[in-house]
């Protein structure tokens, strides 16, 4: 008898075996990328030249830093050679912004060995990744990881970090509840609204993935050899579009909207973007190209056309499209909801409306216009710098309900009959916007031999006053005293936080619930149950972001009630 059970116990075990080496070569094979093959190759030879004081050249491809802060780009050629000058003028800020990348995704999954696993999980989910990205771009993302840190080969060879980092922003939007992105909020005005009668957009791009990713924005200036000329507000090893303006006037803003959770990979939505800004002219062969992409998360990408003179918004999501535009009307809002027919009964998008921010916003937005009987690029730029709830209520400082929550990656501001684009310096949106006159540019661009501004000074807009008041020196301290009691919260169980402290952060944020929800958090992780409860009271009496946010803090009170 005992003869048989082991011969069963060995075939079982064999069996198994057998699977997990099937399923090994099976997942082995499923995560190989294949890498592109440049047929001709037609940089070799090329070499980064120091031109100047923070200016770099390669070829008619340069670098430069300007005074603003900016770093400005220019490249052109086929997507390859674009992709090489990029990687060799970048390098440096590349290397910083991968480390800067990494170490973010440390704090949010600080556990080594769930980060192996994620390593895994992300090579396989986005197996089919390359399947959805043009030939063209897979070799412009090859020729910038030619030059990319070898840092991080441990995770995996640069050309498939580079590749799985443009689809970085969808898995982390479809899967954090709170997504960094969820704030974004553009606009624009048109006839009778707009101080000229012309085009006018305005948008706050709210991604934040700690201080340092915004510390080297890049205005990109792209000559490709198919295709539009455009620029896009970036940053160093991403190609994609959030914000950009082309040649012929027409102007891409992204917006995310709520998603569900994918199942496999799609066409990264800044991809999309990109593609768009690249090889559309007017809203009609914008929509046609969004088409014919499947994307892995919902999103709203706001497209104003000088040669239409319109601005629509494309309402993308991975089951459906519908196109958003105002009949008889000169103004358009996008918020993170959608607004078209397509989506009125979609159960997400109204659980979206209820429980995000993102109504809030929109009506607050809708406020700012209507003080407006025109609107000129000033107006845009004080709108953008808004933090006021509605009918100018203080909700205090980075509350999601504001249109500036004072952690964006960059704003803009579009006038595209004109061609004219401004971009905030820092910090956030409240630096000087930038104008830069894109005919004017792509004129200049390929014969800069010289290190010279290349923006239109007299259409600067001066820094937001907001800047010199005690009211920016409160929210630093803010900023840094809510990392530290974070930190005390999670990680030093026994230290106590001083009463100082703890009096200043009070002082730094009045009205923020944030700031008492908080206090709240550290004081239930210390088990002084009735302090903890006053100030989760305290905060329930504040203007609340989201509706889960407030479930969250009266959860935790009745966990205070039943200690």
């Amino acid at each position: 008898m005992w003869r048989n059970i082991r011969n069963i116990l060995a075939k079982t075990f064999l069996v198994l075996g057998l699977l997990l080496v099937c399923f090994g070569i099976y997942f082995y094979f499923a995560i190989r990328v294949k890498v592109p093959v440049i047929k001709e190759d037609h940089t070799q030879g090329w070499k980064r030249e120091n031109a100047g004081q923070d200016f770099y050249k390669v070829n008619n491809n340069w670098l430069r830093h300007s005074r603003s802060g900016l770093w400005e780009l220019y490249v052109e050629g086929d997507g390859y050679e674009r992709g090489i000058a990029n990687g060799m003028l970048t390098q440096e800020l590349h290397a910083f912004q991968e480390d800067v990348f990494i170490d973010q995704i440390k704090i949010l999954v600080p556990d080594i060995n769930y980060l192996k696993f994620l390593k895994f999980f992300v090579a396989y989910f986005n197996r089919h990744l390359p399947d959805n990205i043009t030939e063209e771009y897979k070799e412009e993302i090859l020729g910038i990881s030619k030059y990319a840190s070898d840092k991080y080969d441990f995770i995996a060879p640069k050309y498939h970090r580079i590749l799985n980092y443009h689809g970085a922003h969808d898995i982390g939007h479809a899967l954090q509840d709170k997504n960094m992105t969820v704030g974004c909020t553009s606009f624009s005005v048109w006839d009778g609204k707009s101080a000229d009668g012309k085009l006018l957009v305005g948008r706050n791009f709210d991604f934040y993935s700690g201080d340092d990713f915004a510390k080297n924005k890049i205005v990109q200036f792209t000559n490709p050899s198919t295709g539009y000329k455009f620029a896009t507000v970036t940053w160093a090893g991403f190609i994609g579009a959030c914000s950009g303006m082309n040649e012929k006037g027409l102007t891409v803003t992204i917006n995310a909207a709520k998603s569900s959770i994918p199942t496999d990979a799609a066409t990264p939505i800044a991809l999309l973007a990109r593609e768009i800004l690249q090889y559309a002219k007017n809203h009609e062969e914008a929509i046609a190209i969004a088409k014919k992409r499947n994307v892995f998360v919902s999103e709203s990408i706001l497209i104003a056309s000088a040669e239409d003179h319109k601005t629509i918004s494309i309402e993308k999501s991975p089951l459906k499209m519908d196109i958003y535009e105002v009949e008889n009307s000169n103004r358009l809002i996008c918020p993170n909801h959608y607004q078209g027919p397509a989506y009125a009964s979609d159960m997400a998008n109204l659980e979206n409306i209820i429980g995000s921010s993102s109504l809030y916003r929109q009506v607050r937005l809708g406020q700012l216009l209507d003080r407006y009987d025109t609107l000129n690029y000033l107006g845009a730029a004080k709108i953008l710098r808004d933090q006021k709830g509605l009918n100018d209520k203080n909700i205090g400082l980075t509350n999601e309900k504001g249109l500036n929550q004072l952690l964006a990656h960059h704003a803009v501001i579009f006038r595209p009959e004109d061609k004219l684009m401004w971009v905030s310096a820092n910090p956030f949106q409240c630096g000087e916007f930038i104008c830069y006159n894109l005919d004017s540019v792509f004129a200049a661009a390929p014969g800069l031999t010289a290190n010279k501004e290349i923006n239109v000074a007299r259409y600067t807009v001066p820094e937001d006053p907001f800047l010199e008041t005690q009211g920016y020196q409160n929210f630093l301290h803010f900023k840094q005293l809510k990392h530290y009691i974070q930190l005390l919260t999670k990680k030093a169980t026994t230290a106590q936080l001083p009463e100082d402290l703890e009096r200043a952060f009070l002082a730094s944020n009045t009205e923020s619930y944030y700031m008492y929800q908080i206090l709240g958090d550290y004081y239930l992780s210390r088990s002084n149950t009735a302090k903890a409860k006053t100030y989760y009271e305290t905060a329930l009496t504040k203007e609340i972001a989201t509706l889960k946010e407030k479930e969250q803090i009266r959860e935790a009170l009745a966990e205070c009630n039943k200690k």
